[in-house]
């Protein structure tokens, strides 16, 4: 709220502390039924003045250019006021790339019954600055923007995505942040600037080393992060590798099952050949089931063209 939309947050007693309404929304969306559409997060402030009327933030953060994106902001608006009975502020963040995309109200009318809403944007672009520029603010805010300008500038050339996410990560030590809070600004960092494996690889052991030498006390932590990495791309490449040999196993006893009712009972070893064909020897298989009239018919086929 500081560096995106600092007029909103001097208005804001934070002292009073703030609450995340994610029940409340959900509900209005579900009763809406507006399909995947979304509210990032809905927010529960006081103002100022001591009053303990609710102040519902709605704040959605934009990536791409999306025409519908003022009538979607003015339904959750009218929702969320509309059940609840309580004052909202509608607030957009804009991280497309799109320096003249700047919806800021939604209009209707009809028979001259007019409607205008008016809502509050951040653009992002507007805060590109260097890397070191966005490094010396003290808003941790400041990072993650630093971290997804980079990204944008860094598209299909890895190297340059390397040394520039290591100049953020370094700035996280050199800040003096606490331990929490460089592991959860480094996961931002890694989330928005992804890299391939080998690269991560190469940055967690930099990180690593970096640590050692300027005797960090995190060493642990990032290493955990690592491991974990490695853990799920272990487990995705295992679902993989299960999900093909369920599907090679699925479309064999398939076939076989369709080579009974159609040539009686199979000889076990028959069946057992059948049963090992690859994907791609199934398919071409499917493709020609209907032309084995006999066993023998199916006997050379795995004896040549299986092979």
């Amino acid at each position: 709220m500081d560096f995106c939309f600092p007029d909103i947050a001097a208005r804001i007693d934070w002292s009073k502390g703030f609450y995340f309404l994610d029940k409340e929304l959900q509900k209005v969306v579900h009763d809406a039924e507006m399909g995947t559409l979304r509210v990032d997060k809905l927010i529960r402030v006081y103002r100022l003045d001591g009053s303990e009327d609710w102040l519902l933030v709605h704040v959605e953060v934009q990536s791409q250019t999306d025409n519908d994106l003022p009538w979607r902001m003015y339904q959750y608006f009218h929702r969320i006021a509309d059940r609840y009975k309580k004052a909202v502020v509608s607030l957009a963040v804009l991280a497309d790339e799109q320096a003249s995309w700047r919806p800021q109200v939604y209009e209707q009318s009809h028979w001259g019954c007019k409607l205008r809403f008016e809502y509050l944007i951040c653009k992002l672009l507007d805060y590109n600055r260097t890397p070191d520029e966005l490094g010396a603010d003290l808003n941790p805010m400041a990072v993650v923007v630093a971290a997804h300008f980079a990204a944008m500038a860094t598209r299909g050339d890895e190297d340059k995505r390397f040394n520039l996410k290591w100049q953020l990560t370094r700035t996280l030590y050199e800040r003096g942040y606490s331990k929490q809070e460089i592991l959860n600004l480094y996961r931002l960092i890694d989330w928005v600037m992804t890299m391939s494996e080998d690269m991560d690889l190469a940055f967690e052991r930099k990180i690593v080393d970096y640590e050692k030498e300027n005797s960090m006390p995190f060493i642990t932590s990032i290493e955990r992060i690592g491991i974990k990495k490695g853990i799920e791309r272990g487990m995705e490449k295992g679902m993989e590798k299960g999900m093909e040999k369920g599907r090679q196993e699925g479309q064999a006893s398939l076939i076989v099952r369709m080579l009974k009712r159609r040539l009686g009972t199979l000889d076990p070893e028959l069946e057992m050949r059948l049963l090992k064909l690859s994907l791609s020897q199934l398919e071409s298989f499917g493709e020609r089931i209907l032309d084995f009239g006999d066993v023998s018919a199916l006997q050379r086929w795995l004896n040549d063209d299986a092979k």
